[in-house]
Order: C-alpha cells, then structure tokens, then sequence
C-alpha cells in the first residue's frame, strides 16, 4: 500500500471526527467581506476624505489645547539652568535624602482657570518602564497576602526585600523610591475670595483601591475612649496591639495591630509623613505611583481643586522637600493645570493631524492632476475573482 493510500485510509469518517469545526461560515472562513479594489480614483477619493477630515479635526485639537491653561514650576533639577527663576525660595536639596525641608512655590493665574483644575508632579530622566525596575514588586503582598508568599516575588523584590532583620512590606523598587515631597496650598483664592482647597481624594483608580491595594491580613484597629494624654499612652496596650501609640484621625485616635509588627517594616514607617498608618498601601498617593509611567519624563496627579481661579490669583505652596533628583540626573516641577475633552495641553496632537492632514490632501490633489492629465488603463473589473470555487 502506498504511504497515499496509507494516509486516506487513516482519516476518520465525518461522524468520529469530534474536533472537526462546525460547517457554519464563521468558522469556515465563507463570512462576506468586501474587497474594494484599490484603483486610483479610490486612492484620490481616500486621501481627499483623509485630509478634509483631519485638517479640521486638527485645528480643533489646536485650539483645545490653545484654551487649556498650564502653569508648570521646576523647583529642583541637577541643572541649575532648568530652575524656575521667578520662584523666591531655594528649593534645592542637592543629593541630601529625606532632607526634611521646606519652600514655598508660588503660581500667578494668566488667565482665568476654569475647574477641575489638576495639581501634577512631575518627574524627568526617571525611567519607571524599566523591566528590572517595573518588575520588582509583590502584587500578592500589595493585596495583603502576608504569610506563604511565592518564593519568584520575594526574589524580583531584591535588593529591597529586607533592610537588615526588617521584612520591607511593600517591597521591591517600585514602592520603595515613592515620590515623598509633600505639597500644602497655603494661599491663593477663588472668584468669590473664598480660601482655595486642594482634593487629594479621588485621584487614584476606583479598580486600583478595590482589587489592588488592601491592608495586610490581620490589620486591626480600635477608636481610644478619646484623646488625651493619659488615654493615649495606654490605648494600644490595653487593646493588645503592636503600635506604640494611637493615630489621630480627625478628633478621633486609633490603636492599630499590624501582623508579624516585630520582623516587618510596613509603609507607614518607611514614610512617616506621607502615609497614614490606618491606610498602609491604600494610601491613594502611593497608589497613583505605583501605576508605572512610559516615559522618562511623566506626570502624576497629587491633588484638584474645583473652584475657579481668576486671572492674576496667585496660589502658594508649601512644599515639604525629601526627594533627591541629582542622583539621576532628573528635576521635578509642580504643575497646575485645566482640562479639556482630550485631557490637558497637547500642542503635538492638533499638530500632528494637521500635518498628516494636509500630508494626504497634497497626495490626493498630486494623484488626481496626474490621473487626470496622464490617466492610466485599468484592467476589466470584471475578470476579477476573489477564492474562486
């Protein structure tokens, strides 16, 4: 028997054939399509179309951008040149860490700041899409998983899995080097000459605070029978905890009891004063940078404000200095912001429809004076066949 015959006899009936797909078009690939035939008059047609719409679209997008008002501050660079001259204060810490520090930034409005206003740091030549870098996380120990952790985590956390004898909850890069400068509004006004506020609630993703970030198994606390001084050096023992003394929320103090307390550095230790030791990971600052950015230079949302800013307020901040940027070569500005349908300020994006647009309204024009003056013979459409049976 020939290895043809061999094959043939070895192929199933149709009945015993159990993976065979279904006869239906989908799944046999017969589903209609259309196959336009690229001749130049669809080619003209196409670029015409492409740049009547693109052109408008982009002087749209220009003058969105154009509307949207951006004051942007750089208050610590390893380039002095970079430095925002109008500002008063040195904020300046060079490569001193934690340095614990304090300026005042101020913003004169150039024109009228229509709410939400967004408050943006922003970060340069600090490269977060690193795959060394964005992998050195715990995802299972972010979602309070303390105990029983995979082995894989714990070693893309080194070398910031442990800091001496302490366990680092978080661990890994990406939450240890968290952007620690802290920023105040001090001053500045809206159209009625009520002080401004700035939000630092509701920046972080609503499925990041509900999926991602949990307080570790076994997190307890207790509101104190109230505040004072001799209930506070006693709360925590008498509710058995591991803190040393409560946390003051409002006018109400918390004993709190963190697992493994003994062996394990948590969140609120490493930032004393960014992070609330009733938040832990769920702090919506931290949560914000750890949704790593793309780019070297990237911005990310501290806070909002929802009244409107006339024209020639000038807004202050506090800045609390910690972050060290000469270390890499970096600078940090604090950037205050309106919005628009499309986000914030993007000149590039009008302009690169416009330029595209124009682009295929050249390329159309170019092709129908040449289909026109020295017209090409099409071939007869009809001795066209597509999978001909």
């Amino acid at each position: 028997m020939s290895a043809v015959e061999e094959d043939e006899a070895s192929i199933l009936n149709s009945v015993d054939q159990t993976s065979r797909p279904p006869d239906v078009a989908i799944q046999q690939q017969r589903i209609k399509a259309w196959h336009p035939i690229l001749d130049p008059e669809w080619m003209i047609y196409g670029y015409l179309i492409l740049g009547v719409i693109l052109i408008p679209t982009g002087y749209k997008l220009e003058s969105l951008s154009d509307a949207t008002v951006e004051i942007t501050s750089i208050y610590d660079a390893k380039d002095k040149t970079k430095i925002d001259p109008n500002q008063a204060d040195n904020c300046r810490i060079g490569e001193e860490y934690n340095a614990n520090l304090n300026c005042t930034l101020e913003f004169v409005a150039p024109e009228d700041m229509e709410p939400p206003i967004m408050v943006y740091y922003e970060l340069d030549n600090f490269h977060q899409n690193h795959r060394f870098y964005s992998r050195s996380k715990d995802d299972f120990q972010l979602y309070g998983y303390v105990s029983g952790r995979d082995p894989n985590y714990v070693k893309q956390c080194e070398p910031l899995e442990k800091l001496g004898n302490m366990t680092l909850n978080p661990c890994g890069l990406v939450a240890n080097t968290f952007f620690n400068d802290k920023f105040d509004l001090i001053g500045g006004a809206d159209e009625d000459g009520d002080p401004l506020i700035m939000n630092e609630h509701g920046i972080a993703w609503k499925s990041d605070l509900e999926y991602r970030y949990k307080l570790p198994e076994g997190f307890q606390m207790q509101a104190c029978p109230n505040c004072t001084e001799a209930t506070r050096a006693t709360c925590c023992q008498d509710f058995g905890f591991s803190c040393k003394e409560p946390h003051k929320k409002g006018n109400v103090c918390y004993a709190y009891d963190y697992p493994e307390a003994e062996t394990t550095q948590y969140l609120y230790q490493t930032y004393p004063n960014l992070i609330s030791p009733l938040e832990h990971v769920t702090n919506e600052h931290f949560v914000v940078w750890m949704r790593l950015a793309t780019r070297p230079r990237f911005r990310k949302l501290y806070g909002w404000i929802d009244k409107k800013i006339p024209k020639g307020e000038t807004i202050t901040f506090r800045v609390n200095l910690n972050y060290v940027v000469e270390s890499f070569s970096g600078h940090k500005a604090l950037i205050l912001t309106t919005t628009n349908m499309f986000g914030g300020k993007h000149d590039i994006l009008g302009e690169t429809f416009k330029g595209l647009g124009f682009i295929f309204l050249a390329c159309g024009i170019f092709f129908a004076l040449k289909h026109w003056f020295r017209p090409r013979k099409i071939a007869d459409r009809k001795y066209l066949h597509y999978k001909l049976d």
